[in-house]
């Protein structure tokens, strides 16, 4: 078994509409465990630093100012292949495509309004969790 570890960010949109807790039982409810958890708001030049692969992208600064515009839950999971295993979990970016039972298709409204934010690689997903925790804040 390859228990790996993967962030996830429950998106302003979600937490305005009270869908915290739901992601979180939806979330131990489908496996994972969750290491760390902690509530934030995250600044302007926080959010141009985590998004700054994305920063010649078009959508760049509506996604920075979306993520500026209300408090964001970030999480470090871990499961077998979580990174892989927390994108199916999400569903397809754009809630109307995504499969039920996704997060994305339950707690979704549009592709920027998309309750979750996930790693896409292993790689990622160490230089994501080490953004936003230091290892006294992960339980092992």
């Amino acid at each position: 078994m390859s228990l790996k570890k993967t962030l996830s960010i429950i998106k302003p949109d979600a937490i305005k509409s009270k869908y915290h807790g739901k992601i979180v039982d939806f979330l131990e409810n489908k496996g994972f465990k969750i290491l760390a958890h902690k509530k934030l708001k995250l600044s302007k030049p926080q959010a141009e630093a985590f998004y700054e692969i994305h920063k010649e992208r078009p959508f760049y600064n509506d996604l920075v100012d979306f993520m500026i515009s209300g408090e964001v839950v970030v999480q470090v999971l871990e499961a077998e292949n979580a990174v892989l295993y927390y994108r199916e979990v999400m569903g397809d970016t754009n809630p109307e495509k995504a499969g039920n039972d996704t997060l994305r298709k339950l707690y979704g409204r549009n592709i920027q309004c998309n309750a979750v934010h996930g790693s896409d690689s292993d790689d990622n997903a160490s230089k994501e969790i080490s953004f936003f925790f230091n290892k006294l804040e992960l339980i092992n």
